[in-house]
């Protein structure tokens, strides 16, 4: 048996997610259905680093592939391609080691978020267009007060997966690109629909419906309607995943953005 680590790119309107469930189309689902017919074989391993949710996208998810195989890296990845949609991309293919886990052996995730701020022809299934004018550096304050190892029950909806809503969340950031604002989020992992809900309460900031102190108090109060500000899935993107002696980067050419944004 061989391991790979195989580092993809989606767009994730068509699918329900990452992860693969019956009856519904996902992320790793299709690469299930690719590999059968590659290595013409059910007997393989293939895990992500972590699910998305329904409808959002990645820069780049990391997955591992272990199967018996002669086949080499570049092979691999040209067959794979070659069997699976358009909206989904192997980018490169490393051998690695027999105890390497994609999910397991990450240490963080760097998520990004699109903000339009005017109606797009060109790029509606990747932003969030709000019409209302946002304050930018007011989100940028608010922002603040969610980093740190918080208990993010109140961002998330009860899931068998999450065993605990403890979430080291290192910062997110905002910044502005002409007529996008991007947020860049990196944290120890995050739950379900638990960015697209702190870009939703910024967002309120942004257009003055809360204030950036109340952020800390949302933490605290479960009756805090957090669930009504869900930003849509359209706007969000898996940007990198860490590993160990991976530098965690932060700052404005410290990630990837799917297209340009000037």
């Amino acid at each position: 048996m061989a391991k790979f680590k195989i580092f993809i790119e989606f767009e994730g309107t068509r699918y329900q997610g990452w992860q693969i469930q019956k009856n519904v189309r996902t992320v790793q689902g299709e690469f299930f259905k690719a590999c059968e017919r590659v290595f013409e074989t059910t007997e393989f391993e293939f895990y992500g680093s972590g699910r998305t949710d329904s409808g959002v996208h990645a820069i780049e998810q990391i997955a591992h592939l272990e199967v018996d195989t002669i086949l080499n890296e570049y092979q691999i990845q040209i067959k794979l391609n070659d069997n699976l949609p358009q909206d989904i991309t192997i980018l490169a293919i490393e051998k690695v080691h027999a105890k390497f886990h994609a999910r397991h052996d990450a240490i963080a995730r760097s998520y990004i978020y699109l903000i339009s701020t005017r109606k797009t022809a060109l790029g509606k299934q990747f932003v969030w267009w709000i019409k209302d004018r946002l304050d930018v550096s007011e989100m940028k304050k608010a922002a603040t007060q969610f980093a740190g190892f918080h208990d993010f029950e109140n961002f998330t909806d009860d899931s068998s997966d999450e065993k605990s809503t403890m979430v080291d969340l290192s910062f997110i950031d905002v910044y502005e690109y002409g007529e996008t604002i991007v947020l860049h989020v990196v944290g120890s992992h995050f739950l379900w629909k638990m960015v697209r809900r702190m870009v939703g309460i910024l967002a309120e900031v942004g257009r003055g419906s809360l204030k950036a102190h109340q952020i800390s108090e949302i933490f605290d109060d479960s009756n805090f309607p957090v669930a009504k500000y869900t930003a849509p899935p359209s706007g969000l993107f898996l940007e990198h995943v860490y590993y160990p002696n991976d530098k965690v980067l932060r700052g404005e050419d410290a990630f990837k953005l799917p297209f340009s944004v000037i």
